[in-house]
C-alpha cells in the first residue's frame, strides 16, 4: 500500500525560502520515480518536478533556477526546496508516486499514487 503524506507548506514572504516534504509509505521505496505538482486557485494542475529511481532530477523550465527535487531514500523521503518564493508560487503541491509494475523494472511514466497536498500561501 503505497501511501504519501506532504508537509512543510505554509505561509512565507515573497524572496523567501521553503523547503517540502514527502513521507512516503510503502515497500521499495527506491525503486519509485516520485515527482511534485501544484494547483493554484482557479487554475489547471502543473507538474513542477520530477526525479527518477536513479536520482535524476527534472525541474520545469517556469521554475527552474528557484525550485530543486531531491530524494532521501533512506527516509523513504521527497523534498522540494523552493528559494525566492513569489506571489505566482502559491497552490496546494501534491507529491506523486510512479510505481514501477515489477521490482527492477521500469517507472510506467505515470504517477499512480498522490498524497493529500500541502498549501503553499505567498504574499508580496
Amino acid at each position: 500500500q503505497v501511501q504519501l503524506v506532504e508537509s512543510g507548506g505554509g505561509s512565507v514572504q515573497a524572496g523567501g525560502s521553503l523547503r517540502l516534504s514527502c513521507a512516503a509509505s510503502g515497500s521499495s521505496y527506491n525503486t519509485w520515480c516520485m515527482g511534485w505538482s501544484r494547483q493554484a486557485p482557479g487554475k489547471e494542475r502543473e507538474g513542477v518536478a520530477t526525479i527518477d529511481n536513479n536520482g535524476r532530477p527534472s525541474v520545469a523550465d517556469s521554475v527552474k533556477g528557484r525550485f530543486t527535487i531531491s530524494r532521501d531514500n533512506a527516509k523513504n523521503r521527497l523534498y522540494l526546496e523552493i528559494n525566492n518564493v513569489q506571489p505566482d508560487d502559491t497552490a496546494t503541491y501534491y507529491c506523486g508516486a510512479d510505481v514501477p509494475v515489477m521490482y527492477g523494472g521500469p517507472c510506467r511514466g505515470r504517477f499512480g499514487y498522490w498524497g493529500q497536498g500541502t498549501q503553499v500561501t505567498v504574499s508580496s
